[in-house]
């Protein structure tokens, strides 16, 4: 079981790493495409540190993981006008920004992390500006018609907060949680760490719970 702070709630199970043995056989899993979007807007805060023990866990298990810190990206916001939907097997956004190229890079990836702190008991204006262009993957939503042009990836997500998970993080997660059903994805798992004042203060004990979240989200 995973070691928690006072105030902190983890979210994870301990799973199969990616290879098993059956008597002389042995399977291993397939190497993984991981992007992982750093929507933080500090590049060496909290979530940016636990997000690293995270990849550097992955790496281990011989995953390729790119990380995208979001704070860098020109992304506008949705326009909402629909002109997406026009081209249901390519990304059809039509604005000149950062955001396709993220979202081509989730089209090729097996596994997409969102990564963010708590602001305002929500996800960073950074990574909502993404996950709200993301209505250009999908076409025919709750139709017999639907389809995604992520259909079957995973996706996974590390959220982090000054205070505990209760009263805090609950509608984060129930929000995060509702896009596999538009997007057709699969829930790999979710990770909260509360008590992040201090990037220094966060310690061996949060690290282990990283370490247990990349392995569980590289088992799934």
């Amino acid at each position: 079981m995973a070691l928690c702070h006072p105030g902190q709630r983890s979210r994870i199970q301990v799973e199969t790493l990616n290879s098993a043995t059956c008597g002389d056989l042995q399977f291993h899993r397939k190497t993984m495409k991981v992007l992982a979007l750093q929507g933080s807007p500090r590049k060496k805060g909290s979530t940016s540190k636990i997000l690293g023990w995270v990849q550097e866990e992955l790496e281990s298990l011989n995953h390729e993981v790119t990380t995208s810190f979001l704070q860098s990206k020109t992304i506008k916001g949705c326009m909402a006008c629909g002109k997406c939907k026009d081209f249901p097997d390519e990304i059809g956004c039509i604005q000149k920004d950062d955001a396709p190229e993220l979202l081509q890079a989730m089209i090729v990836s097996d596994l997409v992390i969102f990564a963010s702190p708590l602001y305002f008991w929500g996800v960073t204006a950074q990574i909502k500006a993404l996950i709200d262009r993301t209505f250009s993957l999908y076409i025919d939503y709750k139709q017999p018609t639907h389809k995604s042009l992520i259909e079957n990836k995973k996706h996974a997500f590390l959220i982090t907060g000054g205070s505990g998970y209760d009263d805090n993080a609950e509608s984060t997660f129930t929000s995060l949680g509702r896009l596999q059903k538009p997007h057709k994805t699969v829930h790999a798992g979710e990770l909260f760490i509360g008590g992040c004042k201090n990037p220094d203060d966060v310690g061996e004990d949060v690290k282990q719970q990283a370490v247990e979240f990349a392995r569980k989200i590289a088992a799934t």
